[in-house]
């Protein structure tokens, strides 16, 4: 096939796009890791961010590291991660299952409720209070129930099973397999890209909250990764001194840059696991019959 010169222009134009899309993309990532690894001393001889730094010290992790909290923090974090994504994903699907269904009864009804919790929310002090009056603060609940399900990723699940084809569902049927058996042998196994992409939905915000955890847990020992890389962060702030000769005894500037890639290392390692269900997550419309 022979390419015509504008179209060769076209696509020599839609590469030098998308590889500035990529640097513009990857370009914070690459600034997170060279400031951590850079010295202070070097941040102040060239006056700031180095690309590739003259210089490399892991000071600034081997002291968050060697604070007994982190690795505690750690399992909390991946403990409310696995477990909060599991009953997130688990309540919206038995939710939207449901209600994907035009036969259930009232079923405009409840679509509308679900929908009104998108736009009104009780508050910040009732939802403390009805935390603290079930008794779930100072555990892993207070951070997982609150936030079971979240409406928009309902919704989503919800019109990827509507535009399942429903004469799968109705052979299963026939054949004598009951509603729970339909789902479990005949939905989900077509679902795996929107269960994908949702659980990473679900999973990054988990283990990227700390707002809640800050709310309802006052126990050293429940603490997630993000409130103590916060927390180490802010001592860090609040101790830095300079010297003559200008350097910090708190190395701050790499500290916190090195606390933001020790939380996002997780995420990078986990996304390619389900890049390809997330890809066709995005396509829930495409799904032919």
């Amino acid at each position: 096939m022979i390419i015509s010169r504008g179209e060769r222009v076209f696509q020599w134009v839609n590469v030098a796009f998308l590889v500035l899309v990529a640097v513009v993309a990857l370009f914070p990532v690459l600034y997170l890791v060279s400031m951590s690894l850079t010295p202070l001393e070097v941040l102040y001889k060239y006056g700031g961010f180095r690309v590739i730094p003259p210089q490399v010290t892991l000071e600034a992790y081997k002291q968050i590291l060697s604070t007994p909290l982190i690795p505690r923090a750690f399992m909390n974090s991946v403990i409310i991660t696995a477990v909060g994504t599991t009953i997130n994903l688990a309540l919206t699907i038995i939710t939207a299952y449901p209600l994907s269904k035009r036969r259930l009864p009232g079923r405009s009804v409840l679509t509308l409720l679900v929908t009104f919790t998108m736009m009104f929310s009780g508050g910040l002090i009732p939802s403390y209070l009805l935390v603290k009056n079930l008794g779930l603060r100072d555990t892993y609940w207070a951070v997982i129930l609150p936030g079971a399900i979240a409406t928009y990723n309902l919704l989503v699940m919800k019109g990827f099973f509507e535009s399942l084809p429903e004469e799968l569902n109705e052979a299963a049927r026939i054949d004598g397999a009951s509603e729970w058996r339909v789902l479990t042998s005949v939905t989900l196994p077509l679902s795996k890209p929107v269960i994908a992409t949702l659980g990473l939905f679900y999973g990054v915000g988990h283990w990227n909250g700390f707002f809640d955890a800050m709310m309802y847990i006052s126990d050293s020992r429940l603490l997630p990764l993000q409130v103590v890389l916060r927390n180490i962060l802010m001592d860090a702030m609040r101790n830095t001194e300079v010297t003559p000769d200008a350097i910090q005894v708190m190395p701050g500037e790499t500290l916190k840059m090195a606390t933001v890639v020790i939380a996002l290392i997780p995420v990078l390692l986990a996304y390619p696991w389900v890049q390809k269900h997330f890809t066709k997550g995005v396509l829930i419309g495409s799904i032919k019959g």
